[in-house]
C-alpha cells in the first residue's frame, strides 16, 4: 500500500465525519505548531479520535497529509466552478475581481496553512496531480477569457493563473493591504495590454 493514499474510503456518515474531524485536527496542528509538531497522535488527540481509529483510514502522517492537501484543492476547485458560473453574465472586470478574490481568500484565510500545503505537495511527490489540477483549472479559464474575447485565451489563462499565485504567494511573507485590487490592476492590465 502506498504511504499517501488511505487505507479505506468511510462508507458511514459516522465514518466520514470521523475523517473530516481527523483532516481538520491536521489542517489545526499545523498551524499551531508547523511540521514539526505534526504526527498521527497529536493529530488524533486534536480530532478527539483514538489512534486506533485514525489508523484505520490512513496508514500514515503522510497519508494524512495527502488527503489534506487533496481536501483543501477540492474544496478551492468548487469554489472556482460556482464563481465561473456565478460571474459569466458580468463584466470582465467585475468577473476578475470576483475570481481573484476567491483565490486571495482561499490562500489567505489560513496562511500558514497554505504554505505548509504547498511545500508538502512536493515532499510527498503530488507534483503529478498539482500539474493536473493546475491544467484544469487553466482549461476553466480558457472558456471564461474566450467567451469573452480575448486573444489567445489559453495562453492568457495560464499566464493569469501564475500572475495571481504569484503575487498572492510573495504576498503571503509580507501581509500586504489591498491585494485584491492588486491583482486585479494587474490582471486587467495584462488583459487590456
Amino acid at each position: 500500500m502506498n504511504a499517501i493514499t488511505l487505507r479505506k474510503r468511510p462508507s458511514q456518515q459516522r465514518s466520514a465525519a470521523t475523517m473530516a474531524a481527523v483532516l481538520e485536527a491536521a489542517a489545526q496542528v499545523l498551524e499551531a505548531g508547523g511540521l514539526s509538531a505534526f504526527n498521527t497522535n497529536a493529530v488524533a488527540a486534536r480530532a478527539g479520535v483514538s489512534i486506533g481509529s485514525l489508523y484505520q483510514y490512513f496508514p500514515g502522517k503522510d497519508a494524512v497529509m495527502a488527503a489534506l492537501i487533496r481536501l483543501e484543492a477540492a474544496r478551492f476547485e468548487a469554489e472556482l466552478a460556482t464563481a465561473l458560473e456565478a460571474t459569466a453574465s458580468l463584466p470582465l472586470p467585475q468577473a476578475v475581481e470576483r475570481l481573484v478574490a476567491l483565490a486571495v481568500a482561499s490562500q489567505t484565510a489560513r496562511p500558514n496553512l497554505a504554505r505548509i500545503l504547498d511545500l508538502e505537495e512536493r515532499r510527498l511527490g503530488l507534483e503529478i496531480e498539482v500539474t493536473q489540477r493546475s491544467q484544469t483549472t487553466v482549461g476553466q479559464l480558457t472558456q471564461f477569457l474566450a467567451g469573452r474575447g480575448v486573444r489567445d485565451p489559453q495562453i492568457a489563462a495560464g499566464d493569469l493563473q501564475n500572475l495571481v499565485r504569484g503575487m498572492i504567494d510573495g504576498a503571503l511573507h509580507a501581509e500586504p493591504n489591498d491585494l485584491t485590487r492588486r491583482i486585479v490592476r494587474a490582471a486587467m492590465g495584462y488583459l487590456r495590454g
